[in-house]
Order: C-alpha cells, then structure tokens, then sequence
C-alpha cells in the first residue's frame, strides 16, 4: 500500500530577492480572461516549492496553502523532489487584474519543523492551521510531525511581507498519541480540531485525535486508536481528510482490512455518544469495488463521496457514493477513470448544484474533472488536460469560489518545474 509521501521551510529573505521575486508574480499573470490559466509558477526561492494538498479559500476569494521544499532555508529538511528549503505558507491574492503571491511563513526545520504535506484550514479565529513533519522525540515509524497555527502579527506591518507568527499547538510522539499525520485537519462547532495519522495510537496502526483548547494551550486527546482485530473489523491505517456531520459524529477511510487481505479498506464512521467515541464500519470495499479508498466528501443530505485508488474489476481508479438507507449503506460507482490515481489523499469538491470536481494525476501530467449530476445519473468530462509547462500531478484539494470558478495547484512542473496555482473559469 503507498504510505504517505516525504518532503520539507524559513523565516525572511533578502531584499534583492524579494524585489526580484515582486517582478515576476505581478507580471506573470494574464489579464484577459480565460478558461484555464496558471496564475502563479513556484520558483523554489521563497515562494516555495512542491504544494502537495491544494488549497483553501476564505470569503474574500484570497487562497492560501502550502509548498511542500522551497522558502529560505537551505539545509535541514527533507528534499524529496531535489530542492531545498523546508517549505512554506503562502496566500494567494487579486492584485488589479491578476494575482499576487505573499509568503506568510517560512519553516525552519527546527522546532517549528517543517515539509508540510497538508494544506492550511482557516480556524475559528481566522488564523490559519496546518500539519507540519518533524522527527523529533518519535518513538514509532516514520517522522511524527505536529500541528501548527499561524497568525498574523499582532500590530499592524508596513512592508508587503510580514512573517505571521507561527505556534506548534501539538507535536506528536508516536505511541500512543500518534505518528505520521495522514489529512489536514478540521473543526467542529465548537472550535475542537480533529485529524488522523497514519501510525501510533496505542496499537500503532494508526488513530483519530481531538485538540481542544484549554486556558492559554492545547490539549490533545485520541479518540480511537485503530487495530487489527475482531472488534475492528481487522480497519487500520486510517488516511484522508474526515469528513463530520452536524452532530460532530466524524467519518474516514482506511487503507486495510485486515479481514478480506488488508489490500482493500473501509469506510468508517467515529460516532459520539455518551461522552465517548464509537467506531462504526460502514462499508468494507473487496477489490472489485474498489481498493485503497481516498478521502470524503460529505454532502447536506449525508451521502457521503470519495475515489479509489484502483477496483479489481477494471483496474482502475473510480469515483463512488455512499447513500445511507434503512440503517445501511448503499455503495454507487458514479464513475471509472481506466486508470490508477496516484494520490489517494484527494478530495472532491462540490458545487451548489450537486457536480463534483476532481484532479487525477493517472498518467502522465493529471487532468481535472467533473461529473455533472442529471437526476440519479452523472456524466463526465475532462476541463483541462496538464501537458507540464502548465502544471503537473494535479492532486490535492480543488476549491470553489462564490463565483464557481475553480482553484487548485500542481505537485510539479511550471515554468520551472516546481509546481503551479491554476484557476478554471466555468
């Protein structure tokens, strides 16, 4: 099964740099309009390197996220793709009739750790939250990494770069807390933070974990530690973004199942009740159904959404839904790719008239999708083929605006190989 993926971030750059930098994101951006358009190229500099996870937006329409190498630090962190730097957070913002690119926060590598694999959310407070990698004090496989919130800074800046302060609210340690975060995070109602990680809990197959703010700090709590036995339906190493329902009551999937060969997974439900959390498994995939379920996406009437990494039956990638019913659930392949997906941690995204949207980076340089919704069916198409100078392995999180014109970013290529922002206008 493909675990998570392994990259690497600082604080200021020089001034020449960053008027250089300046130049280049306000005259790379078209003004006309268009169906699809790149509107930042990653440099590696300090703008970053390698976004992993996609993007987030807030009501004003800027977007934010993270790269995964690049920023100002040079050594220290893990360089998978060939670059330097521990990576970065970034928002991305209208500028006249373009964009405009500022770098928030720049990782070290040391105690703010670094590589972030994960987007950033915007929490309750308006502050930006995020998972970043770090191997320190690790007691279990892999690098245990930590959560993170980034705020601007408390009195007002002059210049057009103001490093936000950044605060590790969690770091994890292995067993049983955690290791190897495995989604970015989400709220509830209330304001507590829940995420996976793919290792630790106290079987160290992987667990669910609660962050709740108490007085002046954080507090973290697991939930449920996964493990490959009977009470569990053999459900382990847990992946993906959760989904959660009005309720708080938390849904995922998970890579195995131990009980039909551990190469399928599941879905599964973490209900609250009675000041506890119950594990309920909603749907155990076979093989032909699929296998190596990807992240959900849960809808206002609870049919929840979500891909696959591959189905037995065709050998290939697809899209289903889970609709419940008489106290079950109802699986609906709504479509097949014909081919792999190489990034199961991607989330679709849904418009107000029920069309889903997807980045899958199959074969070559990725493509976007949608599949429109006619009644009970759905049909597909392709909005934009990458061919690499425009962006390739197109995976992560895809969002909208209030617009309905569509956002996302590029593992790699661009203009100079490290990755692109793009925009599709419907």
């Amino acid at each position: 099964m493909p675990l998570s993926k392994q990259r690497c971030s600082s604080a200021f750059a020089r001034l020449a740099g960053m008027a250089g930098l300046l130049i280049l994101l306000m005259t790379a951006i078209p003004a006309q309009a268009q169906t699809f358009q790149v509107l930042h190229n990653f440099t590696g500099g300090r703008d970053g390197a390698n976004p992993l996870d996609g993007l987030t937006i807030d009501r004003a329409g800027n977007l934010y996220g993270t790269s995964s190498a690049g920023g100002d630090q040079v050594y220290g962190c893990d360089n998978s793709y060939g670059t330097t730097g521990c990576g970065a957070v970034f928002e991305l913002a209208r500028f006249g009739t373009g964009w405009i690119l500022r770098p928030l926060y720049d990782f070290q590598g040391g105690n703010d750790f670094g590589n972030p694999e994960f987007g950033v959310v915007t929490g309750p407070d308006g502050a930006l939250y995020g998972l970043s990698k770090g191997a320190e004090n690790c007691t279990s496989y892999y690098v245990c990494g930590a959560v993170f919130r980034l705020a601007p800074p408390p009195t007002s800046c002059a210049s057009f770069i103001c490093n936000w302060q950044e605060t590790v609210l969690h770091q994890f340690t292995g067993q049983p807390d955690g290791s190897l975060p495995a989604s970015r995070v989400i709220f509830d109602s209330t304001g507590n933070i829940y995420g996976v990680t793919f290792f630790g809990g106290l079987y160290n197959y992987g667990a669910v974990y609660e962050l709740s703010l108490a007085g002046a700090g954080w507090t973290e709590n697991v939930i449920y530690s996964f493990n490959v036995n009977n009470q569990d339906l053999g459900v382990a190493w847990p992946g993906g973004p959760l989904a959660i329902d009005p309720a708080g009551d938390l849904y995922g999937q998970a890579q195995c199942n131990t009980t039909l060969g551990c190469f399928y997974g599941a879905v599964w439900q973490l209900q609250a009740l009675q000041g506890g959390w119950t594990l309920n498994q909603l749907y155990q995939f076979n093989g032909f159904d699929g296998y190596e379920p990807g992240a959900l996406l849960r809808d206002s009437s609870g049919n929840l959404f979500g891909t696959t990494f591959g189905d037995g039956g065709r050998d290939s990638a697809a899209v289903y839904e889970l609709s419940p019913s008489n106290g079950g659930w109802n699986y609906t392949q709504l479509y097949n790719y014909g081919g792999f997906g190489e990034d199961n941690t991607a989330a679709l995204v849904m418009d107000s008239a029920g069309n889903l949207y997807g980045a899958n980076a199959i074969t070559g340089n990725g493509y976007i999708f949608k599949l429109t919704r006619y009644g009970n069916s759905w049909t597909y198409s392709t909005l934009h083929n990458f061919s690499g100078p425009d962006g390739a392995g197109a995976t992560g999180q895809l969002v909208l605006d209030s617009a309905g014109n569509l956002y996302g970013t590029t593992a790699v290529g661009g203009v100079y190989g490290y990755g692109v922002i793009w925009e599709i206008t419907l």
